[in-house]
């Protein structure tokens, strides 16, 4: 199989691209997310192809740095944007032009970034999806997709169930199988990384129960996505590893319940991964201060 990924090395690096939405650069761990998501639907998996694929030739034609494009760097957000608005809108003519436009936006932005060394993680989907919703919701008639018109319901109330649906969330597939697939391919990549997630979803959940959210969302994973990829980022086999994991994790939750409770966000579409990228940017920033004394 490398003999084929040298030969069309686009592919790898789009699926690798993919795979980075977890942090993970592994091919593998980008086509078992694909699967999940066609498994939720087939438009947000064209979506995720489609908008990976124009993210990445964006950084080729822009002549980025060779190895963050052989990274997947400049396909996650893009990936996310096109998700998201397959997720929130029906897939009109419109969206998919939005959805190519989106993602080399995505990708222009996040080489801005790279380029001044700023861990920025989604915040160059989260900048453009809330900028598509807003302008969508506000100038256009276009309905919701029939996965967010859906009423919520038949929601499993299953322990296991709700952790794996925090890594469901992170790609906006509610779907019990995609949650576990998902589960399932950061774990080949970095054992880790899933474990530590997993937890995240727990400790995400569970904080949010004591502060009286919807118990339905809690189950569906919509208060443990944020905590998921917080837990990833600071992931490791290092006894410290797990104090930053715990501290990345209980402010990421704070402020998501914070952004929720509150309606902060609801005018561009919601908090998407906006209270990991904040409690992330947090929590290194509280590292570097105990490392300097």
């Amino acid at each position: 199989m490398d003999k084929f990924f040298q030969k069309f090395p686009f592919i790898d690096n789009v699926l690798k691209g993919v795979g980075q939405i977890m942090l993970q650069e592994n091919r593998w761990t980008g086509l078992l997310f694909i699967i999940g998501i066609f498994l939720g639907s087939w438009q947000g998996g064209v979506a995720v192809l489609l908008s990976t694929a124009v993210g990445t030739f964006t950084a080729m034609k822009l002549k980025y740095d060779k190895a963050e494009i052989d990274a997947g760097l400049y396909g996650f957000s893009a990936a996310l944007v096109g998700v998201a608005l397959a997720f929130v809108f029906q897939a009109t003519i419109l969206i998919w032009i939005l959805i190519i436009i989106g993602s080399a936006l995505a990708s222009v932005i996040q080489h801005f970034f790279i380029k001044r060394k700023i861990p920025v993680f989604t915040f160059p989907f989260i900048i453009v999806t809330w900028v598509c919703i807003f302008v969508l919701h506000h100038f256009t008639q276009i309905p919701p997709s029939d996965m967010l018109a859906a009423p919520a319901g038949n929601v499993d109330y299953d322990d296991f169930l709700t952790c794996t649906n925090g890594f469901g969330e992170v790609i906006f597939q509610g779907g019990v199988l995609s949650g576990i697939i998902f589960f399932l391919a950061v774990f080949i990549n970095s054992p880790a990384a899933a474990l530590y997630g997993f937890a995240g979803s727990v400790l995400g959940a569970y904080l949010s129960h004591i502060n009286g959210e919807s118990i339905d969302k809690i189950h569906m994973g919509l208060f443990g996505f944020n905590a998921v990829l917080s837990a990833i980022t600071f992931s490791g086999f290092k006894k410290k590893d797990g104090i930053w994991v715990l501290v990345a994790v209980v402010i990421t939750v704070a402020i998501d319940d914070f952004l929720v409770d509150n309606n902060v966000l609801d005018i561009v579409g919601g908090v998407l991964t906006f209270p990991f990228v904040v409690g992330t940017w947090i929590t290194l920033l509280i590292q570097k201060l105990f490392v300097k004394h």
